[in-house]
């Protein structure tokens, strides 16, 4: 699957601005995390074999590694899931989880600055990030929740011969 040229173009400019070499594999990642924001690493595996063919789950973890290290990538570790990533960086975002399906969606900073939130007591600490993430139901969830049939016994008239 060829990837829209200025998508290339503009990730290849990035990854130069961070010192980082083009190749193929760091393309499809960023163009795979483009179309799959907030994805483990299967999915991503998934797209980038289908742009680029072959390409190891080991290459994809060492490619997400270099872009988080530059600062392209942002890991986001949940409780009781795999972790997931995105290209969103660098505004201390936050997060909301689906309890059901999982889906997550970025949720801006309640206050608009980092931290966002200021601890009553920080322990000496100064704080640079804080990372919340909201737990619920999606829309979707919420739906099909509502739209479940609950079967109801049978009356004994029916299905008698």
């Amino acid at each position: 699957m060829a990837e829209p040229l200025a998508t290339s173009v503009a990730a290849a400019a990035t990854l130069r601005a961070a010192g980082l070499r083009v190749t193929r594999p760091r393309l499809a990642v960023i163009a795979a995390l483009a179309e799959h924001p907030h994805a483990p690493v299967e999915p991503l595996v998934q797209a980038v074999r289908t742009r680029i063919g072959t390409v190891s789950v080991q290459a994809v973890y060492d490619v997400l590694r270099t872009l988080g290290s530059a600062g392209l990538v942002r890991r986001i570790d949940l409780a009781g899931a795999p972790s997931r990533y995105e290209l969103r960086v660098g505004d201390n975002h936050h997060h909301v989880v689906c309890r059901q399906c999982g889906t997550t969606v970025d949720v801006d900073c309640a206050v608009g600055e980092a931290p966002c939130l200021d601890p009553a007591d920080a322990a000496g600490f100064v704080v640079d990030e804080a990372e919340v993430t909201y737990w619920g139901t999606c829309p979707a969830c919420q739906v099909s929740a509502t739209t479940t049939i609950t079967p109801t016994p049978a009356s004994k008239d029916e299905g008698a011969p």
